[in-house]
């Protein structure tokens, strides 16, 4: 087997589409949405509906959330209407009705697709770790239509997020064994909240690589101050999941959006598992040259690590940030902080920027 082995991850912010509420630029804005659905939800699952919970979730549902969200009735009348006017809460408590709240999408417009594209394209990976994707419908799609059917294998498992924001992959070789972690538990709730998409991945030569695609818990709405603690838990379930593996002689890599940097707490007993290496730490010993994200200040919060039997094969890692919008502005205005660069000439817009992420890559010499 000779060649070169090009892995990386990408969060594409959803594929073909995308919750409003989470289409802010301002986050701030987008997480106060997402209280504001956290209060009118809990008010939902309750026995009883009072007066007072009925005036609370009317006001709630027309003057905060009807633009992001829809209530879906299945059995029984939740709201109550004249004409097609919601005029008040017809349910008297949560066994009067059965539904559930729906998250309504942004357009995404064909030039945001199509920087997305671009950014996959560019990267040229073998295997790609994809974050944000909502189905294997949206994956397969997005491939044919827009990559020109460059990844025959595309997987991807329903996991715990409720709005549909899964891990997914594709692959130009063939997968074998998959797991899944959606049902590993602690404290009687779900560990990861996506997944911790395991596939074990044939290259040439019938060479295995096990890669672990992750979305760990957002820093975004948390008033309870536990999403840090969740990340934590989620860090220290992938170092179990590793090990099973040789890491000195398995070609393993662990993938993703871990939502926070190498020097946070949370991420620490994942990134300090022995013969495991971050490849943008191997490429630029300078931590601002590895930033991913931008939000207040440069942040590595995507990786792509790898075990020391791929570490030995290493050849180059980089980030493809040229779909982030305003790369250029940020970039200059960082007053040396990080490197100088441009976004694609289609980016002119943070609604039609591939994603406010950019995506790593790393090569391998096989």
């Amino acid at each position: 087997m000779a060649g070169i082995l090009k892995v990386a991850s990408f969060n594409v912010e959803n594929l073909f589409g995308r919750a409003k509420v989470l289409n802010f630029l301002d986050q701030n804005v987008g997480n106060d949405k997402l209280g504001k659905i956290n209060e009118f939800n809990t008010l939902l699952k309750k026995t009883t509906y009072t007066a007072s919970d009925k005036d609370q979730m009317l006001k709630l549902y027309k003057v905060e959330l009807k633009d992001y969200i829809e209530v879906r009735e299945d059995r029984g009348k939740f709201f109550k209407k004249q004409g097609f006017a919601i005029i008040g809460v017809a349910a008297n408590g949560c066994n009067d009705w059965d539904g559930a709240i729906e998250f309504k999408k942004a357009k995404f417009s064909e030039i945001t697709r199509k920087n997305t594209a671009n950014v996959i394209r560019d990267v040229n990976a073998d295997i790609v770790c994809i974050v944000e994707v909502e189905n294997r419908q949206a994956l397969e799609s997005f491939d044919s239509h827009l990559l020109d059917s460059q990844y025959k294998y595309s997987l991807l498992i329903d996991g715990n997020d409720t709005r549909g924001i899964d891990v997914g992959l594709y692959s130009k070789h063939p997968p074998g064994n998959i797991h899944t972690h959606i049902f590993d538990e602690a404290g009687g709730e779900p560990i990861f909240s996506r997944d911790c998409l395991e596939v074990q991945v044939i290259l040439p030569g019938n060479q295995p690589l096990y890669i672990l695609c992750n979305h760990f818990k957002s820093r975004g709405y948390d008033a309870a101050g536990t999403a840090a603690k969740k990340r934590k838990i989620q860090a220290e379930q992938v170092v179990k999941i590793l090990g099973k593996y040789d890491l000195s002689k398995d070609w393993v890599v662990v993938a993703g959006d871990l939502n926070d940097n190498p020097n946070s707490t949370p991420l620490q007993p994942l990134l300090k598992v022995h013969n495991m290496f971050d490849v943008l730490k191997l490429q630029f010993p300078d931590q601002m040259k590895r930033w991913t994200y931008y939000y207040k200040k440069f942040e590595q919060i995507d990786f792509v690590l790898v075990s020391k039997a791929l570490k030995d094969n290493f050849k180059a890692a980089g980030v493809e940030r040229r779909g982030i919008y305003n790369l250029e502005k940020l970039t200059t205005s960082s007053g040396g902080l990080v490197d100088v660069e441009k976004e694609y000439s289609t980016v002119t817009h943070w609604t039609n920027a591939a994603s406010d992420h950019g995506a790593v890559w790393a090569e391998f010499n096989l």
